[in-house]
């Protein structure tokens, strides 16, 4: 049967099932039979291969694009004919195909021989379509270069409109006044859940579909009722009291907001829209916003809800301690606004209501003018290349670059990563925050949820292989590795092959040769990652790894560091935390963790320092492995990183744990072709040589760098258990599911009861689960009946953790008393629904944590030791009942499932008597270097 039939039965079938237009085309073959369809005037299907050949296929670097192109390029040279598409209409398909084949295309027609006669009236318009064009790669601009230095006229013309970027002056400005119409998607921190929900991860990339998931329906029907009400303006998404796209980065969020209230990227080009606008009382936060960036669209921080204070300026605070808020102004649902770009202002009518200036910095404006970030970031390589090219100085076009240098100020430990890896700085002397820079970046991560997205905008940038500025790059397999379903089936292989082909490591291999690694993506990057001075970029709001800095990202973010080795960003502020006295024997450094956060907020009267800014941990001889808990939790913190601060016999230590981790990984088959594996141990062991000789000591701040704010976090003054709670309860709805509510296990008074407990995730390590083995150990030795009063699922984060169980003998006391465990050879085909009172050894994988697979059973109270408490993300609600995930360390984990029940203090010192928790022992001197380095004033370049 033919494709083309095929389709129009699936046609047929999302129109029935699920109201949704057409699948877009990203294939050859089936669009090489449509296009023989248009070609035959007399085929049945003739009109509607034209539609779907015009508006429905993917443009960049996918198959169909490439046939599109082609054909194309046969109407434009009078090979083809077609009343419906003239050579002019051709050009035009082409100029919204955004690189790849399209360029190519452009490319042999601009640049035929422009001797003979006829080849005029195709080159010329041909150059004036390349000129609109941005997504050039080296063998693209290698060819105008060639044709340039042959005497070729039409290249010297493309590459002196480039050295302008006409393709950026030539677009049209901002408008000046934009009208918005309000809509309040949420109370509270709006997570990114809300927008694109994790248990519809599977259909992200068919943005349709995965377009009917934000907020609920009822909400769609509310926003587009306003688009019906205000057809001039546009809708504006808010976090009420909150802040808005907290959690993940997601890109999938952005678009589906985009979807319903942005605009069409482009007429030609199906489900792709830019330009949304969303806004939060707090803001935006810093990874979502990035997002935003990437569409070209808007971010308000609307500050209108304030502290109210008493006569004699004091907060008022409530009962527990709280400050109340008090309504600036309003942006109740239905409220008509305007933002006046050029002012940067927000007006209700001619009342100014807030200054909206961070939102339209010089950068943010060009990113609205060229349709989004990528567009900036390509354009600006192209005019450097055809100015250097044609020998001429490129004028100064894009906004310029601050370059701030303090002078006699030290540098925080990012202000040095970020020195070490800018390219193109003009100044010559060390930058400080504020400065903005485009960096290399070192190591990236692609996560198997937002992978297909990530696929689709390298498509769509026309890239076709990784930049070698990347020391190493890993696909992960762990969002899908709980339940290997149709849905998983569908899209994994495809994105493992895609990947693999680009010039990543893949968790899973697409020629099968060796098994499927389905670690926790946040665990790899850490071993991947051997130089406490690299730059990593991840899909996911949790890359944040205990060496180097790292930074979570959407997919498109992801797909830019992966095709050009660079990212642009502002070098961030940051705040420093130390420690002082001593962890007691029943503390884990879980505790330690959240008690930071609970600390922080008491010593700045509820202000969170924290948010949008770097942490600056000071942790000393704690292990990357162990240290990892407290970088990951940063993402709950708000914060946008978080850097490590390590002792050099310390660093070395957890060097050499990641070479032996990549190794295992090389001798299972895992390196690539480039060796990327290989070439990441010699890295490590050149770091390892530097440390060691003196000559490059560890990462540490200078003494004079000067932070935000400092934190001291009282270890003396942690007794006991700390648990992050969502306040599920709460009346002030604002305050709930925010990671703010750390209280102590004695809260509870021993009589909360657990539905379900798991262990896992990126939160925990080795020693997390040789703790669950030494609990097991002693209740044996004590004579104690071991049995589970609650469901306890544990989810070990990596293979490599259980060969080292296995090989040490801790595996198999878990294996005693389990009820379930783990088969490789024969993975689980549906998620659980229902679970029983036992302990299950699951899959290395995120499992619960992620809940787009395996989900507790709606309306449970789960105690678990994963990253999100967010409402649905791990267990849904009931009419009845809120569902509620607590968060907690691992010892409490197991003992709350045994009991049923959150245990007393008593009950836990006891459970915990003679175990080897997670220790932190703070150190004793200042880690910081002497400044030595002289600074001039700011200065912009």
């Amino acid at each position: 049967m033919s494709l083309y039939i095929e389709y129009l039965k699936e046609i047929d079938s999302r129109k029935k099932d699920l109201a949704l237009a057409p699948l877009p085309i990203d294939g050859a073959e089936l669009l090489s039979e449509i296009i023989a369809q248009i070609k035959d005037v007399a085929n049945e299907h003739r009109e509607d291969s034209l539609n779907f050949f015009i508006y429905n296929t993917l443009p960049g670097t996918t198959s169909a694009a490439g046939v599109k192109a082609t054909f194309l390029k046969e109407i434009i040279l009078g090979e083809s004919v077609l009343a419906e598409i003239t050579p002019t209409y051709a050009f035009e398909l082409l100029s919204h195909m955004k690189g790849g084949p399209s360029i190519d295309v452009l490319l042999d027609l601009a640049l035929l021989d422009p001797t003979l006669p006829d080849n005029a009236a195709v080159s010329k318009p041909a150059a004036e379509v390349l000129k609109t064009q941005v997504f050039l790669y080296d063998a693209d601009t290698a060819r105008l270069a060639t044709a340039f230095k042959a005497g070729n006229v039409i290249a010297k013309d493309i590459l002196e409109s480039y050295a302008k970027a006409e393709f950026f002056t030539k677009l049209p400005e901002i408008a000046e006044k934009i009208e918005i119409v309000t809509y309040i998607a949420g109370e509270g921190d709006i997570s990114t859940d809300l927008l694109s929900p994790g248990h519809q991860a599977h259909s992200r990339a068919d943005r349709e579909l995965h377009g009917q998931c934000l907020i609920t329906p009822e909400a769609q029907a509310e926003i587009q009722a306003l688009q019906v009400k205000h057809p001039n303006a546009k809708v504006m998404l808010i976090a009420e009291k909150g802040t808005m796209g907290v959690g993940s980065s997601r890109m999938s969020g952005v678009n589906n907001v985009a979807l319903i209230a942005g605009k069409k990227a482009s007429p030609y080009v199906p489900f792709i829209n830019i330009a949304p606008v969303v806004a939060g009382t707090n803001g935006i936060a810093p990874i979502f916003l990035t997002t935003v960036d990437v569409t070209g669209g808007i971010g308000l921080d609307l500050k209108n809800w304030v502290k109210k204070v008493d006569a004699t300026g004091n907060n008022v605070v409530d009962d527990n301690g709280d400050a109340v808020l008090e309504e600036a102004y309003s942006v109740a649902t239905g409220t008509v606004l305007t933002i006046d770009t050029k002012a940067q202002k927000l007006y209700n009518g001619d009342k100014e209501l807030v200054d909206v200036s961070s939102a339209f910095t010089p950068q943010k404006v060009e990113f609205m003018k060229a349709g989004g970030s990528y567009a900036v970031t390509f354009g600006k390589k192209l005019q450097t290349f055809s100015a250097e090219t044609l020998g001429v100085e490129a004028p100064a076009v894009y906004a310029a670059s601050k370059e701030i240098s303090h002078e006699g100020q030290g540098l925080t430990a990012v202000e040095k990563i970020f020195n070490r890896n800018a390219v193109g700085v003009a100044s010559e002397t060390p930058l400080h925050a504020g400065s903005n820079v485009r960096v290399t970046v070192n190591i990236i991560g692609s996560q198997d949820t937002t992978g297909p997205m990530t696929c689709q905008e390298l498509e769509a940038m026309a890239a076709s292989t990784i930049s070698p500025l990347v020391d190493g790059a890993y696909q992960s397999g762990c969002h899908t590795a709980s339940v290997w379903d149709d849905k998983a089936k569908a899209n994994i292989p495809k994105l493992m092959s895609f990947m693999n082909k680009f010039g990543l490591v893949t968790a899973r291999d697409p020629k099968g040769a060796y098994l499927p690694m389905t670690d926790v993506i946040h665990k790899v990057l850490n071993d991947i990652t051997v130089d406490d001075r690299a730059i990593i970029i991840g899909g996911d709001s949790h890359t944040r790894m205990s060496k180097g800095v790292a930074f979570g990202a959407d997919s498109g973010t992801v797909a830019i560091a992966l095709a050009t080795g660079e990212a642009a960003m502002p070098i961030p502020e940051s705040v420093k935390v130390t420690f002082k006295g001593h962890m007691q024997d029943h503390v884990d450094f879980r505790d330690v963790v959240h008690a930071t956060q609970m600390q922080m907020l008491k010593q700045f009267g509820g202000e969170n320092v924290f948010q949008g800014r770097v942490i600056e941990v000071h942790i000393g001889t704690l292990l990357a492995d162990q240290a990892f808990t407290f970088t990951d939790w940063s993402a709950e913190m708000k914060a946008k990183a978080s850097i490590c601060i390590s002792e050099d016999d310390t660093l070395v230590q957890s060097l050499e744990l990641a070479k032996n981790r990549i190794q295992i990984m090389i001798n299972k088959g895992m390196d690539n072709q480039a060796k990327t594996l290989n070439g990441l141990i010699a890295i490590a062991d050149k770091r390892i040589d530097g440390i060691k000789s003196g000559t490059s000591p560890a990462l540490a701040p200078d003494d004079t760098a000067k932070y935000y704010a400092e934190v001291v976090v009282d270890l003396d003054a942690i007794d006991e258990p700390m648990i992050a709670d969502p306040d599920v309860n709460n009346e002030d709805v604002s305050k709930r599911y925010t990671h703010d509510a750390i209280r102590p296990v004695s809260y509870y008074k021993g009589s909360k009861k657990v539905d379900l407990g798991f262990v896992g995730s990126c939160m925990v390590h080795k020693g997390d689960m040789q703790i669950i083995a030494q609990m097991l150990r002693n209740m044996e030795a004590q004579g104690q009946k071991i049995e589970f009063k609650a469901p306890l699922v544990v989810a070990p984060p990596t293979y490599n953790i259980v060969d080292e169980l296995k090989a040490e003998g801790d595996w198999e006391i878990l294996q005693k008393y389990s009820g379930f465990e783990f088969d490789d050879a024969h993975p689980k085909g549906a998620a659980r629904t229902k679970y029983e009172n036992i302990m299950y050894l699951e899959r290395p994988g995120c499992n619960l944590c992620m809940g787009n697979q395996e989900k507790a059973e709606p309306g449970d109270t789960v105690i678990a030791t994963s990253t999100r408490l967010f409402q649905g993300r791990v267990v849904a609600d009931t009419a009845e009942k809120k569902g509620e995930s607590l968060l907690g360390s691992t010892p409490l984990v197991v003992l709350a499932t045994m009991l049923g029940r959150f245990p007393t203090l008593e009950e836990y010192k006891s459970a915990v008597e003679g175990i080897n928790l997670t220790k932190f022992t703070p150190p004793t001197h200042e880690m910081t270097t002497k400044f030595t380095v002289e600074a001039v004033p700011i200065k912009l370049v």
